[in-house]
């Protein structure tokens, strides 16, 4: 499958075989029982490898999986509040975002304006400002509170202190 007429060598163990061309390259990785990959196409010549190519697809394949296994999955979890939440309905909601903060998981808290709520926006803000002082011992606040139509809505991530 290589075309090219002249090709820069490297062993099986790395060490420079030096500029030959495509035959004799293949001929000599036919003769070890290796394939013949090339590694870097754009270069003057192009380079060569004599390798198992299939054991160097399995190894990335391995390293990749375990790449993948070490990854945490951060999930956002969502609390929705009103404006005119009662006392006891916002401690539970506040126990259930530090349940969620504690497991590593990111919360976003949403004030949901219904009619003329919209027109006293300050009291979600209050009350956002209000859920993080009662969060901050396990999160920190990445977004303040912003509004997005109806809603305003906070972004929290967990904490150092687990």
């Amino acid at each position: 499958m290589i075309r090219d007429n002249e090709l820069r060598i490297i062993s099986a163990d790395g060490e420079q075989l030096g500029v030959m061309d495509a035959k004799s390259a293949q001929k000599l990785a036919i003769e070890s029982g290796l394939d013949l990959v090339k590694i870097s196409p754009n270069a003057q010549p192009p380079v060569c490898k004599i390798m198992d190519f299939g054991k160097y697809k399995f190894e990335l394949a391995k390293r990749e999986k375990e790449n993948r296994k070490n990854q945490k999955v951060v999930n956002i979890k969502e609390v929705q509040l009103s404006p005119s939440i009662d006392t006891n309905d916002f401690n539970t909601k506040a126990k259930q975002a530090i349940k969620f903060l504690k497991s590593g998981d990111k919360v976003r808290v949403k004030v949901r304006f219904r009619g003329r709520e919209l027109s006293h926006s300050e009291i979600g803000k209050d009350l956002l400002d209000r859920f993080a002082q009662a969060v901050q011992e396990f999160g920190n606040v990445d977004k303040p509170a912003k509004m997005e139509g109806r809603n305003m809505i906070m972004f929290i991530t967990p904490g150092s202190q687990q």
